[in-house]
């Protein structure tokens, strides 16, 4: 008889032992999709371009690093927050000057944007040096981008909003989800001080520290890594020929790159006639504000990117380099 409906004690001793394992096993398993998540910020990594093993999490959360999505500026006279040789990316597009500064940028990477009725999107990642433009029409969608919280190569994913897929900066490229393959239109833009930006188009506007956000942009939290040899997160291909954070001008025509590190053209004129791919280039630097642009034959821009070495070398290991010639 058993009245009560009690369990023989072996079933019961089963109960007591099975019953907290099933439970540890459940609670280990969510907190492994948890984390999983967590280190991948939500996004898919289970068919990417790239090893997903070499996507790693930043340190923020998605959107952690806010992107600016409704971008408030000034004229040149309500500017008193830059010093001469602060940096800025600047763009100059149908018929339009804007300076984007980079001790705002650092804190935000990425601002959308337009120049008239044309939808860009400016980025810039602080742990590889590099600022670039796309355009965001992309497939006669416009997409709006956020920063993913993760890195390939150290460089900065982006996310669009519209499919979450991820954006290799570097790459100009969908690395993960429904737009994966696809590639962003380069956009000209310059890496320079605001002294010689403002020289050039007096007229411009400048991005405003107006975020939204609450921000000490006077300060950077990036003090000191431009000088340092050390890179924080891990890359697929290192080269010792410059100092990692070298600034090198690289440019991609077809399946090949080539890249005019600034230790180079500061030995030789300012202006340098170089071949390459075919085409005829002319290289300008300058050496007091660190930057340079290279035009075509029929003179127009040929988007560039000014990065760290480590940076460029990493994602394009076969690259081209200009070499000063021996004096």
């Amino acid at each position: 008889m058993n009245p009560f409906n009690i369990p023989p004690i072996g079933v019961r001793w089963r109960r007591v032992i099975a019953y907290p394992l099933a439970a540890i096993a459940i609670y280990s398993l969510f907190v492994s999709i948890g984390l999983t998540a967590s280190r991948t910020n939500g996004f898919d990594l289970s068919d990417t371009l790239v090893p997903s093993a070499q996507i790693h999490h930043g340190g923020p959360p998605r959107d952690g690093i806010p992107a600016i999505d409704a971008p408030e500026f000034i004229d040149v006279d309500g500017v008193n927050f830059l010093a001469d040789d602060d940096r800025v990316l600047g763009m100059n597009r149908n018929g339009v000057a804007k300076a984007y500064p980079i001790r705002i940028l650092n804190y935000h990477e990425i601002v959308s944007d337009k120049f008239g009725d044309e939808a860009v999107v400016v980025s810039y990642c602080p742990l590889c040096g590099t600022g670039m433009a796309f355009s965001a029409n992309v497939g006669g969608q416009i997409l709006t981008f956020g920063v993913s919280g993760l890195l390939y190569n150290s460089d900065v994913l982006l996310y669009d909003r519209q499919t979450e897929s991820l954006w290799s900066q570097i790459m100009r490229k969908a690395v993960s989800g429904k737009m994966k393959g696809t590639r962003l239109e380069q956009l000209a833009l310059t890496h320079t001080t605001w002294r010689d930006w403002r020289a050039r188009h007096p007229d411009t506007l400048v991005l405003s520290t107006d975020t939204g956000h609450a921000r000490n942009y006077n300060r950077s939290p990036y003090a000191g890594y431009e000088t340092t040899p050390k890179v924080f997160f891990p890359v697929s291909n290192k080269s010792p020929k410059y100092h990692p954070k070298e600034l090198v001008m690289g440019l991609k025509i077809g399946a090949r790159a080539k890249v005019y590190p600034f230790a180079e053209l500061s030995k030789g004129p300012s202006v340098i006639n170089d071949r390459f791919a075919g085409q005829l280039l002319r290289i300008e630097f300058d050496a007091r504000n660190r930057s340079g642009r290279i035009v075509d034959q029929q003179g127009e821009e040929i988007p560039t990117t000014i990065a760290y070495w480590f940076a460029w070398v990493a994602f394009h290991p076969d690259t081209e380099v200009f070499e000063a010639a021996a004096k």
